[in-house]
């Protein structure tokens, strides 16, 4: 499954697998505890595909960043918790992308990011690559 149909919904503890839509938003399945909610249109919700973290020279997109946490750690979930000491996770985060902007990636945007990724990782989720550029190359 590709980070297209994965959701955050505002409000909402966790990550969503988007399920089908309906005319007035869309039905999504919780990667916590499977529950299925029925989300409306004015809910505040981002799709994981279109996620991207500030570094000083661009913006990368949320499954680059989780390829280079997937490749530190070996396939495996992270060495460190969402929870941890806010110093912790920038350290953590700096070995993983040097060039991130500190100014504009804050503490939550690292915690959001460490925890999301050991919930795609449990959900087995683990391909992070981009489905366009795979189509691509597969067409010629």
């Amino acid at each position: 499954m590709s980070l297209d149909k994965i959701l955050s919904i505002g409000g909402k503890p966790g990550l969503f697998k988007l399920i089908t839509q309906t005319r007035s938003g869309f039905v999504a399945e919780s990667l916590l505890d499977g529950k299925k909610i029925t989300v409306g249109l004015r809910s505040n919700v981002s799709i994981l595909s279109e996620i991207a973290i500030y570094t000083l020279e661009a913006e990368l997109p949320l499954r680059e960043v989780f390829q280079k946490i997937q490749v530190k750690e070996k396939g495996g979930k992270t060495s460190i918790q969402h929870k941890s000491e806010k110093i912790k996770l920038e350290e953590y985060f700096f070995e993983i992308l040097p060039d991130y902007d500190e100014d504009r990636v804050y503490g939550s945007d690292i915690k959001k990011v460490i925890q999301w990724y050991n919930l795609l990782h449990e959900n087995g989720i683990t391909d992070f690559s981009n489905d366009d550029e795979d189509a691509s190359s597969e067409e010629e």
